[in-house]
């Protein structure tokens, strides 16, 4: 009987793959819950003890105990101090003790003046609560050199078998923290891989929100982690990133996004080996999810290229993170100490003829010629928006010798960004490459110009395509 136990408990760790430790605790809190049902009252504090080596399909390897934390010694109400008083000499051994101190609640039946489980003092004094305290003075006669916070543990017998009813409490017992442990380990599993790129399975949809098949647990993709123009049906694998992970009632709730700047980083860094080993840096990410992203990268390397390994050879590198965002548009921009500088290489793939910038205020002031005033705006203003957030200034667009035509943080307002929307498949037919935004480095490293404009290879996605969409 031992060994098939103990077989059986196995089993159950390998199926949920939980621990040895946390089934046996189970088991224990299920053999607790049936003694209380059967045998116990509501003043005990019971707990058990299971070893499954001993048990003989009775009750053999079966210990129960009634706990109790010493306190200091108090006075009760008088009524109730009077028939929770008990000579406690009269006892001959640990057990008659136990069952003499029946204001502790090992007796069955209620004493008299006692209604309630805690005995209330006033306000300004400590409360006792018989079911997990003993006094101080109670507890030395079960144990003479008790001390306070002490724990005293005096052992029940088990006078019969447990009924039907004990067995169905210990079996929901069992059931409901099982779940709990599988809840548990599950949350510890995940909640140490936030950040992580998945490889993960839809599931089904449930209203507005995904549901992300992970193997032993079930991720959520809410309305604002999703990529709007994505039809998320059962069966699609994807990567997703790993966002969040929080316990709650009903178990860890794992949410993942298709749509934050990190999945992007997390896929350069899947895809570009010196991204993952630190050579080459991504600086900063602005992103409108299924539409268009900006990355800005730098490397301490003169030797490298921090662009051109983005890119890879014939675009295969990029290519690999834009099929991964379903044709999202990856601008790659490189990063400059100089604020004017990296905010002409942000606007990229228009071409900026100055930029004037005011600490004070955080802002640049472009000024672009006039055939690349719409292309420097964007269509709807995405282009400058994006701009400004990878930067982190405010960006205003003017044509050379012209008034201010678009201002980053209202670009929706504005006028030209709308008439720039229109003219986007003729301005952008001959627009540059977004590698084109450094002229210094494509000159000594042209080789990478080259890949970067052949048409599986820009970094923008083929710019008439958007329009045609």
């Amino acid at each position: 009987m031992a060994s098939q136990i103990s077989q059986a408990i196995k089993q159950i760790c390998d199926e949920k793959n939980i621990s040895y430790e946390s089934v046996i605790e189970t088991i224990e809190a299920a053999l607790a819950a049936a003694y209380r049902k059967d045998f116990g009252n509501k003043n005990q504090n019971i707990q058990a003890q299971f070893d499954p080596e001993k048990y003989d399909g009775a009750m053999e390897g079966i210990r129960v105990f009634d706990v109790k934390t010493v306190v200091e010694d108090m006075e009760l109400p008088t009524e109730t101090a009077e028939e929770t008083t008990r000579p406690m000499d009269e006892a001959e051994s640990v057990r008659a003790i136990a069952n003499e101190y029946r204001w502790r609640g090992v007796k069955r039946e209620p004493i008299p003046g006692m209604a309630s489980v805690s005995v209330e003092a006033e306000d300004d004094e400590p409360k006792f609560n018989p079911k997990t305290m003993i006094m101080l003075r109670d507890a030395r006669d079960i144990k003479p050199d008790a001390r306070l916070e002490e724990e005293i543990r005096v052992e029940l017998s088990i006078p019969a078998a447990f009924g039907r009813m004990a067995a169905q409490t210990a079996k929901q017992v069992i059931m409901q923290k099982l779940r709990e442990a599988e809840r548990s380990v599950i949350f510890e599993d995940f909640k140490g891989r936030e950040g992580e790129l998945m490889n993960v399975t839809v599931q089904r949809r449930e209203g507005r929100m995904v549901l992300i098949d992970l193997g032993r647990a079930t991720g959520i993709l809410l309305p604002e982690d999703q990529i709007a123009e994505e039809r998320y049906y059962p069966g699609t694998r994807l990567k997703a990133l790993l966002r969040e992970v929080t316990m709650t009632p009903k178990g860890p709730e794992i949410r993942l996004s298709r749509s934050s700047p990190e999945l992007v980083q997390a896929l350069f860094a899947q895809e570009i080996p010196e991204i993952a080993n630190g050579i080459v840096m991504i600086k900063s990410i602005a992103r409108e999810p299924g539409s268009r992203t900006k990355v800005s990268v730098m490397t301490n390397d003169d030797a490298i290229d921090p662009i051109g390994s983005c890119i890879g050879q014939r675009g295969t590198r990029i290519q690999s993170v834009i099929r991964e965002l379903g044709g999202e548009k990856v601008d790659v921009i490189l990063w400059s100490e100089s604020i004017e500088e990296y905010v002409a290489a942000s606007l990229s793939p228009a071409k900026v003829l100055h930029v004037e910038i005011d600490q004070d205020q955080h802002l640049a002031s472009v000024a672009v010629a006039g055939d690349q005033l719409s292309l420097a705006i964007g269509k709807g203003g995405q282009n400058v928006r994006l701009a400004a957030k990878l930067v982190g200034w405010k960006i205003t667009i003017r044509e050379e010798g012209g008034t201010v035509m678009a201002v980053s943080e209202d670009i929706a307002e504005t006028p030209e960004a709308v008439e720039s929307e229109s003219q986007a498949e003729v301005s952008k037919t001959d627009a540059p490459a977004a590698v084109e935004a450094d002229p210094s480095v494509l000159d000594e490293h042209g080789e990478h110009a080259e890949r970067a404009n052949e048409a599986d290879a820009q970094p923008v996605a083929e710019e008439k395509d958007e329009t045609r969409a």
